[in-house]
């Protein structure tokens, strides 16, 4: 592939220097630090959390109202950075975070938890999006993959480190600076974009926004989250308030799309959905955040029961894990900012995952701990290899006036595969153990029937015959559900073969900046410049390349 660069274009947007994008992207990743760190270091901590603030009943709302509110806003931020610029919408989600970080740390009961909670979720919706959508305004698609790997690389890290921090917090300092840390962090994060991150000036109307397109959005994915939360667990799947919810979450879901084609400006627009690479990567991802989630949601339960280690060791167990993805991760990302190829890498991650999920259900109770290391090893090789060029490969769809829409579009799948990967996952895997400690337990021996009364702590006090017992149920109802999830992988592998490399583009123009370069240029019909033999290469370019191609679609 011939990397060929455009003359300059004096009505195209001035790219930073490497050094400004260097100083930008500290603050970039800051903030996504804080997005992936908030959605793992109460893992080990939630226990000590809802103990002391006396509300154990209400500790699935400290993680619900966080995944809710993100959910919610993850293409409002994607839509409203794209109609009123980011800087300042960036900065906005930041100190949101940050202002429920403090209400949370500050909390003497559950009410005041939940609610600091709720707001983290309305900042942390944009850190993610909003992030990775600067990104693409500083950096051409060409140049990009070397800084999205080190975003992914970012999840790798706080997969690892946020169970950590969370019981070391808990055990030493107290819970509360599980929220606390976020301020410093947040500081730094707001300070390098404040300081250092000058979008080019715009001519902007005033926007018009899709109040109804928000509204159903958020009742959808509301109701959605409540079933993925509340089924199986608070309430049986056939319930009444769990079918309402799954009637409610469709009614809306079709109100929505019916509202946004007729929407000026839809919050999610339908014509995202007939770009081939747009819908393939995301059902995609979809599928991908279901296994991934699915998986990292449950493997430290796995560790503690089965291995039969703490907190903290369960969650250097997970070390392996990030020891692949983050390398991986960062070296994809410069081989495709080298190359400018990149579809065989998610294609190849789609394959990995899939090994690996065949390889957890494997696992038996008595297996050495090194060879459990070796399948998360493999797992996270496979999501380095896919995740962050998912998202290059939608950015690079899309003009950039749409870069954020179809971002944060992209995103909220993946978030909703997450939902469901947890929620189905957790629902399937209490099922079988409840059925295998009846099964296996004998009649009066102990009360083990309830799958919550077991602890790590409790299954260590009882005699080695029983402990096997346990141990061995909890294997045997988890290491079925990676193989069903098996299937998922091959369908993103399907999905992924159908991509269409478009060429990365190499400038930061804008479609208007392009248009007029292209209309003043003295260009042969093969479209290169007569003058200087060059062939520009413009922010509409892959779009062009598309509309010579519609058949691909």
């Amino acid at each position: 592939m011939t990397d060929i660069t455009a003359e300059p274009r004096p009505d195209a947007a001035a790219a930073p220097d490497r050094r400004g994008i260097l100083l930008v992207f500290v603050g970039l990743m800051t903030a996504m630090l804080l997005s992936a760190l908030d959605q793992t270091i109460f893992s080990t901590a939630l226990p000590t959390i809802v103990g002391d603030l006396d509300g154990v009943d209400h500790m699935l709302w400290v993680t619900t109202a966080y995944i809710l509110a993100a959910t919610i806003m993850m293409p409002v931020y994607g839509k409203l950075g794209d109609l009123v610029g980011r800087k300042s919408l960036f900065l906005g989600a930041i100190g949101l975070f940050m202002i429920g970080s403090v209400v949370g740390a500050l909390s003497t009961g559950m009410t005041e938890l939940i609610v600091g909670r709720a707001i983290q979720g309305l900042g942390g919706g944009g850190l993610m999006i909003l992030s990775q959508a600067v990104i693409a305004d500083i950096v051409p698609a060409r140049e990009r993959g070397k800084y999205m790997g080190l975003m992914g690389g970012v999840f790798a890290l706080a997969s690892v480190i946020g169970p950590l921090l969370g019981g070391w917090f808990t055990e030493s300092v107290g819970w509360q600076w599980c929220m606390w840390i976020n301020v410093p962090l947040g500081i730094l994060a707001m300070a390098s974009v404040a300081i250092f991150l000058h979008p080019a000036p715009q001519d902007r109307e005033k926007p018009k926004l899709d109040i109804a397109g928000m509204l159903l959005i958020a009742i959808a994915s509301a109701s959605l989250v409540l079933v993925t939360s509340w089924g199986g667990g608070q309430y049986e799947w056939d319930s009444a308030v769990i079918l309402s919810l799954i009637g409610l979450t469709v009614v809306a879901g079709i109100a929505f799309v019916m509202v946004e084609r007729r929407a000026v400006e839809p919050i999610m627009p339908m014509t995202l959905f007939t770009e081939r690479n747009f819908t393939l990567t995301t059902g995609a991802g979809l599928l991908m955040g279901i296994a991934m989630f699915g998986t990292l949601a449950y493997m430290p339960t796995y560790l503690q029961m089965v291995a039969q280690v703490d907190a903290t060791e369960a969650g250097l167990l997970m070390i392996p894990m990030m020891g692949t993805m983050l390398p991986t991760s960062i070296i994809v990302g410069r081989v495709v900012s080298r190359t400018g190829r990149y579809k065989w890498y998610p294609v190849s991650g789609a394959v990995v995952m899939a090994a690996a999920m065949y390889l957890l259900s494997t696992m038996t109770y008595d297996q050495p701990l090194w060879l459990t290391c070796a399948y998360l090893a493999v797992f996270g090789a496979g999501l380095g290899l896919m995740m962050q060029t998912l998202v290059l490969i939608v950015q690079n769809t899309f003009p950039l006036r749409m870069v954020g829409t179809a971002t944060a579009a992209n995103n909220y799948f993946r978030q909703i595969g997450a939902s469901l990967g947890a929620a189905v996952v957790g629902s399937i895997f209490t099922n079988n153990l409840v059925d295998l400690l009846s099964d296996r337990v004998a009649a009066g021996t102990a009360d083990l029937s309830d799958a919550n009364s077991l602890t790590p702590s409790a299954v260590l006090e009882l005699p080695q015959e029983m402990q096997d017992v346990i141990v061995s149920s909890y294997n045997d109802a988890l290491t079925p559900v990676f193989l069903y999830i098996v299937p998922l992988a091959l369908i993103a592998l399907v999905l992924l073969m159908f991509v269409k490399e478009v060429p990365l583009r190499t400038t930061l123009e804008r479609d208007e900046a392009a248009a007029s370069a292209a209309d003043g240029a003295d260009m042969d019909d093969a479209g290169v410049d007569a003058e200087s033999g060059i062939a520009p290469v413009l922010v509409g370019a892959a779009d062009d390349a598309r509309a010579q191609e519609p058949a691909d679609r």
